[in-house]
Order: structure tokens, then sequence, then C-alpha cells
């Protein structure tokens, strides 16, 4: 469900300079950026990278970048973030496939370590725009599960819900970029979403 367009003050604090401000504004994506990172990593980078690491490099790259950013509305901002932040888990996946040709030894992480229960929660809570998580399951244990049913779902299904509810792209946005119609998008949509609540059954 797109966000309103209530970020305008803040990025424009942020471009000329306010640390403060610059916080804020990461500190309201990071939820949707460590989901968006952890559901477009491959199982190489899952096994070999801490999410927390990958999303922090994002935020630097951000925080140098944003003062060239020219303001064009919430969802442009989200877009140029997310876009960021794709283009850093295929450089990333790109670096461990050469190491892997190379013959280096890699010893995998046993899960992101790194993720506190306080990140997982907001993580959680990411998720929860679009499931509806059981009362007594584990945090960690309902995280899982969610990514194991997107990661079952096909491409096309799990990239339009990481669109449409973790980036928060209206179905217009989504179809512009797709090269689909606004129907076409809502359908494709509203069936990714029956098939992710077949799996999370």
């Amino acid at each position: 469900m797109p966000t309103p367009d209530n970020s305008r003050p803040l990025v424009e604090r942020a471009t000329g300079g306010d640390a403060a401000a610059i916080d804020a504004l990461l500190e309201r994506h990071l939820p949707a950026l460590r989901a968006f990172i952890r559901l477009r990593s491959s199982d190489q980078i899952r096994a070999r990278e801490s999410v927390s690491d990958l999303v922090q490099s994002v935020c630097r790259e951000a925080l140098q970048d944003v003062g060239s950013y020219q303001y064009r509305g919430e969802a442009a901002f989200k877009q140029w973030l997310f876009t960021m932040a794709l283009r850093k888990v295929i450089d990333r996946g790109r670096y461990l496939e050469r190491r892997q040709q190379a013959a280096a030894v890699e010893v995998p992480l046993a899960g992101d370590a790194s993720a506190m229960p306080s990140e997982n929660s907001r993580l959680l809570e990411c998720y929860a725009s679009f499931c509806t998580p059981s009362q007594d399951a584990m945090i960690r244990e309902e995280t899982e599960r969610i990514e194991r049913a997107l990661l079952q779902l096909p491409d096309d299904y799990r990239d339009i819900i990481i669109e449409a509810r973790i980036v928060g792209l209206s179905y217009s946005e989504i179809a512009a970029q797709t090269g689909r119609s606004d129907e076409a998008v809502r359908k494709l949509l509203a069936r990714a979403l029956a098939r992710l609540a077949r799996l999370l059954k």
C-alpha cells in the first residue's frame, strides 16, 4: 500500500546536510530495506553475508549521495533507495561468484546473527502488511517461515509482492515499470498473495 507523500521536509533537510534528517529518513525505511535485501539476495549471498552489513552499506551510500538527490515524491525517493539496494545485492553476488571461481574458501554464516530481536521484530512488521502472523509464534521463526514461503513463489509473484508491499509502489508505478496495465498488475498481485497465503497455511 503506498505511503503518504510526507518525506519531502526530511529529504529537503537531508539534502541540505541535516544529519538528524538523514538519520530519520533512513530509519523510516530500514524495515522494508532489510526485507527487500533479504528477499533479493541469492542463497549464496545469504549464506556468506550479513544482511545487516549490506543494509549498512546501502545506507552509507545513500548518505553520500543524498546531497545530490532531487526530491520528486515519496515513491521516487523509495525507488531511488531500493534501486541502490538492488545494485548492492547484484554487485555482491557477482563478487562472490568471482571469488568462488577463484576457488576461495568461504565459511558460511549460521543465519543472520547480526539481526537483533528488535530488528527482527521490525522486519516482521514489514511482512505483516500482507501476512497476519500467529500470535504464539516466535518472531524469528515467523520471519523465516514467511521468507521461505516468499522464496517458493514464482519470480513474477515474488517480485510483485516485493514491489507492491515492501517497496510500496502503486499499481500504476508497477505498471509503468513492467509494461502491464494497472488492472493486470492488480490481478497479478491478487494471485500472488493468494498463492502466498496457501503456502503459509
